[in-house]
């Protein structure tokens, strides 16, 4: 299978999405933590604090911004079949379904629903490998 995007451009998108996964909030409360603890230990805490780096959401949904229709679609049907929710051999099917979400939402109702994937960079990946596709070998993921 050769896909309509880029390899080079598919795994820049996983790569991008990993760093964006790595710096995503957990559901940790840390005004409640911070509640527990005493005054004295309060600095501890705020060491281990991360802020969250815009840039990184920003450069991913810009990415995805400049595809192509045709190339937006193929990335959320990857997801899909990374996740499991088509089979390699319903690809058609995928494509149909994201030309669709397209359709009704546009490119940034498919934008939305990507970023909100649980991890996104492993989906994708186990998409591009049901095609017997790999980021192995290509620009910084090696």
């Amino acid at each position: 299978m050769d896909p309509a995007t880029p390899l080079e451009t598919l795994c820049r998108i996983i790569l991008r999405a990993r760093e964006y996964d790595a710096q995503t909030p957990s559901d940790y409360d840390d005004d409640e933590a911070a509640s527990n603890v005493d005054d004295e230990d309060e600095g501890a805490l705020s060491v281990l604090d991360d802020t969250i780096n815009d840039s990184v959401e920003e450069e991913l949904r810009s990415i995805l911004e400049d595809l192509a229709e045709d190339q937006i679609i193929e990335v959320i049907a990857f997801s899909w079949v990374g996740a499991g929710n088509y089979d390699a051999s319903e690809w058609s099917d995928a494509l149909q379904d994201g030309q669709e979400m397209l359709e009704d939402g546009g490119a940034e109702s498919i934008i939305d629903e990507l970023l909100e994937l649980p991890m996104l960079p492993s989906i994708l990946e186990s998409g591009l490998a049901a095609f017997d596709l790999s980021c192995d070998g290509i620009g910084e993921l090696t």
